[in-house]
């Protein structure tokens, strides 16, 4: 049975290619996802598929190699129709996909489960599936686990492309800084006399309503002669306004840091159960106000505990806490385990998210990108490792109120 199209097919659509991430190269991110994905849910085959128009598209997979199948044949089709995971214990009994090719064949899929890839702004792009040969189930623990896995993928991706369009921001206010003395130049100097001469015809013209034809004749002559000024000048406003708008930027707001991290903590709480991982969850007590993008803070410190759990053995330990250093602080700790086994973050962190992080290729992408946002928020990122205590991690933002004080300063300074 062919899917329907969802209702919001075209919005849809435009989100997802927004992204720019149809028919890019693999990214040991999404690999990694699928793999864990595959591994907590006891399936042969784990994907990352996105729908698009009349196909869907493997960004990640294990246990097949094709890159993409047609989407009239699709069983992600089906799940983004819906808001949360769908399970389907045995294709073979199900009128959706009884008739399925890919279920008639002989090894074909006879189990299937897919959580919908929802962005934030609520449109379902495609899904993280797992599916097996042979019907069965997945247990509470296993769905859990397979929904953090795909808000992980979701917040992946729109973690790149904020930090992409910070790049582009970052540029043109660094444009606007080198051409700030030409502006400088051209209100002050240039265009002053001009403007100035014009002033004075008008407030004649209005208060005599005679034409003064020997002003006029001056005022055309300096109008032409500094008309490309006036154009500048426009330009350069009309860029001002534009530079830093848009629907990637982020948003900013007075926000609590302690809410945040728990929110963090209890989204990647279910993958960190299926390794047997103990979060100990320190992030309470008193609110710490920052100025912050809700949504964006929330994507990159899970995205950060993410990491830990990823690169911790099964037994580990990791502490998470909000405290107060030079300014709110989260910290995250991965703890050394018994018997001299160490977690494996501290290179991962170092090389992705300290030592030149835009410079790093391959597996550590995803905290590159983290580190650039965090970046934009101004907050100040250390790393310690030491054995018996493990791999310590510290991200301290400015003040609410310091941060405000600065905003507005720099308003009137504008």
């Amino acid at each position: 049975m062919q899917a329907p199209l969802p209702d919001n097919e075209i919005d849809r659509l435009a989100a997802l290619y927004a992204l720019d991430i149809l028919d890019s190269a693999p990214e040991q991110d999404f690999d990694d996802i699928v793999a864990l994905a595959a591994k907590v849910c006891g399936t042969p085959v784990a994907l990352v598929t996105l729908v698009d128009t009349d196909r869907q598209w493997f960004k990640a997979r294990v246990g097949t190699d094709l890159t993409e199948t047609s989407r009239d044949l699709s069983f992600c089709a089906h799940a983004i129709l819906g808001r949360d995971l769908l399970v389907v214990p045995d294709t073979a009994k199900d009128a959706r996909f009884s008739d399925n090719p890919s279920v008639d064949m002989d090894g074909g899929i006879r189990f299937y489960a897919g959580a919908p890839l929802i962005t934030t702004d609520g449109y379902a792009l495609g899904t993280l599936c797992v599916m097996d040969k042979n019907p069965r189930n997945l247990d509470m623990e296993q769905q859990q686990a397979l929904r953090a896995l795909a808000r992980q993928v979701t917040s992946q991706m729109e973690l790149r492309r904020h930090a992409i369009a910070l790049a582009n921001t970052t540029a043109r206010l660094q444009e606007l800084e080198r051409r700030k003395d030409d502006l400088a130049g051209l209100v002050g100097g240039e265009l002053r006399a001009p403007l100035r001469l014009i002033s004075a015809y008008l407030d004649k013209l209005g208060s005599t309503g005679f034409h003064d034809a020997e002003m006029a004749e001056l005022v055309g002559r300096a109008t032409a002669g500094h008309i490309r000024g006036f154009l500048d000048l426009l330009q350069h406003l009309t860029t001002m306004a534009e530079a830093g708008l848009g629907s990637e930027s982020l948003h900013m707001r007075q926000i609590d840091l302690t809410r945040i991290t728990q929110r963090a903590v209890e989204s990647v709480r279910p993958i960190a159960a299926t390794k047997q991982i103990w979060i100990l969850n320190q992030a309470g007590g008193p609110a710490l106000p920052i100025i912050a993008d809700p949504v964006r803070l929330e994507q990159v410190l899970t995205h950060l505990l993410f990491a830990a759990v990823k690169y911790t053995p099964s037994g580990g330990r990791v502490r998470v806490g909000t405290e107060i250093e030079s300014g709110p602080t989260v910290r995250v700790d991965d703890m050394d385990m018994p018997h001299g086994l160490r977690p494996d973050l501290f290179p991962h962190l170092y090389y992705g998210a300290i030592a030149n992080p835009s410079e790093i290729p391959g597996p550590d992408r995803g905290l590159a990108v983290a580190k650039k946002i965090l970046d934009a928020h101004h907050a100040t990122v250390a790393l310690s490792d030491r054995p018996g205590d493990g791999t310590s991690l510290h991200v301290v933002f400015p003040f609410a109120e310091a941060t405000s004080a600065e905003r507005i300063a720099d308003l009137l300074a504008a």
